[in-house]
């Protein structure tokens, strides 16, 4: 593999705090293409889609890799206190027969954090987004205010000190649980395009036979306007992170 000095996306998004939506529409087809290759080239699934998984280099490559694959590396973010996090599907939770459409939920998952700045389970509430996005946020197309968390979350938890969030941890039982039984994370209205909302949207929802597959997700509106944009991602990156930008850097590859 190429030399990835960009690291994975979860050190990206500690560094830029929220990754923007341009650079997440190269990110979303990169995923989209490795999922794509290890279905039709070697009929496996991934299985373990996450930030952590997702490698970037100043020449503008993305990557989708597996860290636990060799037991010897781990997640980049493993041992700071981070709190909680799973990006399994629900159908995967619940022991039930899963697909590669469980890897298209973890990247649905993936993109909410890396565009709002945090793990998105529990979601943020108005305070946090407000904070974040530095003007109020509304939540769906009636513009009412980002609800907060549908349940409060029980005191005396660890407190995550990744991303915006600062509240008590959710237990890993919680979590689970959450992600079984409550509504999917979504992006807020009025800050991301609706093409990207709708995306996010397609891949998270919780029945998989509902949920969007590879081929409807390379067509979806959002991939192709990503395809057709001029997106310096290596610029961005390199700015992001301070690195020195070859001379000849690879423009948007994937």
């Amino acid at each position: 593999m190429e030399h990835m000095d960009g690291g994975s996306l979860d050190q990206v998004l500690k560094e830029a705090k929220r990754i923007p939506e341009d650079i997440l529409g190269k990110v979303s087809i990169a995923v989209l293409r490795g999922l794509a290759y290890l279905r039709e080239k070697h009929q496996i699934m991934h299985r373990d889609v996450k930030p952590s998984n997702i490698l970037v280099n100043s020449r503008g490559e993305i990557k989708l890799c597996d860290f636990g694959v060799s037991g010897q590396l781990i997640d980049s973010m493993a041992n700071s206190f981070v709190g909680t996090r799973s990006y399994m599907s629900p159908e995967r939770l619940q022991g039930t027969h899963y697909s590669v459409q469980s890897d298209i939920w973890s990247m649905g998952l993936s993109l909410v954090e890396l565009a709002i700045g945090r793990y998105p389970i529990p979601p943020p509430d108005a305070k946090e987004l407000e904070a974040s996005f530095g003007r109020p946020v509304v939540d769906g197309a009636d513009g009412e205010p980002h609800s907060v968390s549908p349940r409060p979350r029980p005191p005396g938890r660890p407190i995550s000190g990744h991303g915006m969030d600062s509240r008590p941890a959710m237990a890993i039982f919680e979590l689970l649980d959450y992600i079984v039984n409550e509504p999917p994370p979504k992006l807020p209205s009025g800050v991301f395009s609706s093409d990207f909302q709708e995306f996010v949207n397609k891949c998270l929802i919780k029945n998989p036979a509902e949920r969007a597959d590879l081929k409807m997700l390379m067509n979806h509106a959002f991939i192709k306007r990503s395809e057709g944009e001029e997106v310096d991602f290596a610029g961005w990156l390199c700015r992001t992170l301070r690195l020195k930008q070859p001379s000849t850097p690879t423009r948007t590859a994937v």
